[in-house]
C-alpha cells in the first residue's frame, strides 16, 4: 500500500461545456473519473445562469443530477468579493455595491447554495481597490469587509475559501497572507492558483515565493498555469490579451513541479485542516482555461479539460502524491452491486 500522500481532484465543469449544459459537465466529469466538481455557470433548463441565480426548482433538479452521476461539490464557484471596495470611477467596468446590501443578499444567497448542494466551502476574492493604487494601503477595508463575510459564514457553518489573483487586493500570497491574518479565523482560508500568479508576469520561483508566504493559510488550490510571453509588457494589471497564454500545469512558468513537491510534506497537515472544517481533504481543483479565460469564468472543452486533467496527474505521479479516480469498485459501490 503507498505512503504517499493523497489529494482530491476536482474541477471547474463549466470549463467543458460551451452551451455550459449541466449534463455535459456532470458527464464530462464523470468519464474523467472525478467525483467533486464546483457549481459556477450552469444551464439547467436552457438558460445559462450562474449558480448564485437558479431558482429553487433548477437547483432541486441539479441535486437530483449530483446523486445520477455520482458526484458531489467541493464549493460554491462564487464571485463574491468580485466587486469595487469604494465607489470610485477608476476607467474599469467593476461595479461597486454597498457593502450592507452586499453582504445581507449576495453573500446570504453564496451560503443559502453551499447549504443547499451539501458543501461546507465558498470560494470568493478580496474586492477591487482603485485601479492604479496600491493594494497595501486598502488591506484594512478589505480585511473587514471580509472579516463580515467570514463572520456570517461561520455562523452558517460554512468556510470562506479566499482566492488569489490579479487585480484584486489580494493579488499575490502575501497579501491573501496577511488579509487572512487580519481576518483571524478559522473560517477562512485561502486558495493559491499558480496561473493567477505568473499571469502578473511572474516566473516559478517567483510563484514558489507567493506559495510559501500564503502556505500557512491555505485551504486548498486551484490548478491554472500560464506560459509568460515577454512581448507582452507587464503594466501591472492583467487585461484580456493577457488571459491567452493559459497552458497545462506540466507545461507552464507557474512552478508547479516545484510547489507540489512542497506540498507533498504539508499534505498530512492539510487533510486535518481541512476534514476539521468539515470538508472532506485537500482539494485541488482544475480550473484551467485552456482555450481562454476571463474575469469570472474560462472555457477549456471537454478535450481541454481531459488534456488538463491528464496533465495534473502526470505531475502528481511524477512528485508522489497519490490521487483517486473512479473505477469499477467506485461503480458497482454507486449502483448498489
Amino acid at each position: 500500500m503507498s505512503e504517499n500522500p493523497r489529494v482530491i481532484l476536482s474541477a471547474f465543469a463549466d470549463e467543458a461545456s460551451s452551451s455550459k449544459s449541466i449534463v455535459e459537465q456532470l458527464t464530462a466529469i464523470a468519464a474523467l473519473g472525478l467525483e467533486y466538481y464546483s457549481p459556477r455557470f450552469i444551464n439547467v433548463t436552457g438558460e445559462v445562469k450562474h449558480i448564485m441565480t437558479l431558482s429553487k426548482d433548477e437547483l432541486k433538479t441539479l441535486v437530483s443530477l449530483h446523486a445520477d452521476f455520482g458526484v458531489r461539490v467541493t464549493s460554491i464557484g462564487s464571485p463574491i468579493g468580485k466587486v469595487k471596495l469604494l465607489d470610485i470611477d477608476d476607467g474599469t467596468h467593476n461595479r461597486f455595491v454597498p457593502f450592507k446590501k452586499y453582504l445581507a443578499e449576495d453573500v446570504q444567497t453564496a451560503i443559502d447554495r453551499a447549504l443547499t448542494v451539501d458543501t461546507k466551502l465558498i470560494r470568493g476574492f478580496s474586492f477591487y481597490h482603485p485601479r492604479g493604487t496600491d493594494p497595501w494601503t486598502h488591506v484594512d477595508q478589505a480585511s473587514d469587509q471580509i472579516s463580515a463575510i467570514v463572520d456570517k459564514c461561520r455562523k452558517n457553518g460554512v468556510v470562506y475559501g479566499l482566492e488569489v489573483e490579479a487585480n484584486l487586493v489580494g493579488q499575490n500570497g502575501r497579501l491573501l497572507a496577511e488579509l487572512a491574518r487580519k481576518v483571524n479565523s478559522p473560517h477562512i482560508v485561502c486558495i493559491f492558483d499558480g496561473g493567477n500568479i505568473s499571469s502578473q508576469n511572474l516566473d516559478a520561483i517567483d510563484c514558489f515565493n507567493e506559495y510559501k508566504a500564503m502556505q500557512k493559510v491555505m485551504g486548498w488550490m486551484h490548478i491554472k498555469d500560464y506560459k509568460i510571453d515577454p512581448s507582452l509588457k507587464w503594466t501591472g494589471v492583467v487585461d484580456e490579451e493577457r488571459l491567452k497564454n493559459f497552458v497545462p500545469a506540466n507545461l507552464g512558468d507557474s512552478g508547479h513541479e516545484i510547489i507540489l513537491r512542497d506540498l507533498r510534506d504539508q499534505m498530512p497537515k492539510l487533510n486535518k485542516k481541512m476534514q476539521k472544517l468539515g470538508a472532506p481533504g485537500f482539494f485541488l481543483e482544475l480550473e484551467p482555461h485552456l482555450k481562454g479565460g476571463g474575469q469570472f469564468g474560462g472555457f477549456s472543452g471537454p478535450d481541454g479539460l481531459g488534456v488538463a486533467c491528464r496533465g495534473l496527474c502526470r505531475m502528481l505521479d511524477y512528485v508522489g502524491i497519490d490521487y483517486e479516480l473512479r473505477g469499477f469498485e467506485h461503480i458497482r459501490k454507486a449502483r448498489g452491486f
